[in-house]
């Protein structure tokens, strides 16, 4: 293992979404039944919050908002185009419980997730998503194969996937806002075997923006020298986490 501050405690941003996600899968739910597509949703203190869509990457569950759309499309979107509508949504089906529980089971010590996106109320209570990079590669090596292999479609091929060759399979879930920039990904290189590589980042570097943020090409860097020593990484299985 390769680590530094493994466990400084982190706002998690996006990346809570991959424990709502194995939450959604354990839960034994028909994932081919058609949800209600609302924007208001219980806070975890009580009370409602919503989310707002100029603060959310993905425009398509907002195009269904008052109809219906599968969890499993849901799902989908939540970790593929990190949308904040889905993941409320997939959220207010599991129950938060559900994902404190994929927590416990990954190991984690410093991670959880006990609010939904945008609830404010929550956080003016002192709820607060954090991860540590120990538990990010941690969750990733917990999860079921056909639920990682989800992180597979990451639309958002920044940060991490920029450090890597062109064409490199991985599956990753990254998060960023104003202030922070994370990312976790197995790395599936073709002559050496996978390795998880899990680094976070809270700065000034961190714009806010998806593609053009320094601090994306900061863990391009970091994840293009985890690259170069791939063939000498501790195995099994190789982790790399920042």
């Amino acid at each position: 293992m390769i680590e530094r501050n493994a466990d400084a405690v982190h706002y998690a941003a996006s990346t809570m979404k991959v424990a709502v996600l194995a939450a959604l899968h354990r839960g034994g739910t028909d994932l081919d039944r058609h949800v209600p597509v609302v924007n208001r949703f219980t806070s975890a203190v009580g009370g409602t919050y919503a989310n707002d869509p100029a603060e959310d990457s993905d425009p398509l569950p907002w195009q269904r908002l008052g109809g219906t759309a599968p969890l499993r499309w849901l799902a989908t979107r939540m970790v593929t185009h990190s949308s904040n509508l889905a993941t409320n949504l997939c959220l207010a089906e599991t129950g938060p419980d559900a994902v404190a529980e994929v927590w416990r089971r990954a190991g984690a010590t410093g991670s959880g997730s006990p609010r939904g996106i945008e609830d404010y109320p929550a956080r003016a209570a002192g709820l607060h998503n954090l991860v540590t990079a120990r538990d990010l590669v941690r969750l990733l090596a917990s999860l079921e194969p056909e639920v990682l292999a989800q992180l597979e479609h990451n639309a958002h091929a920044v940060d991490l996937a920029a450090g890597l060759p062109p064409g490199t399979r991985l599956a990753s879930k990254n998060g960023w806002i104003t202030g922070i920039r994370h990312c976790a990904a197995v790395v599936y290189p073709p002559d050496a075997l996978p390795y998880t590589i899990a680094a976070c980042y809270t700065g000034p570097l961190a714009s806010g923006h998806d593609a053009d943020d320094p601090a994306a090409r900061l863990l391009a860097r970091i994840s293009a020298r985890v690259w170069d020593h791939r063939h000498t990484l501790p195995q099994p299985p190789a982790t790399g986490s920042t």
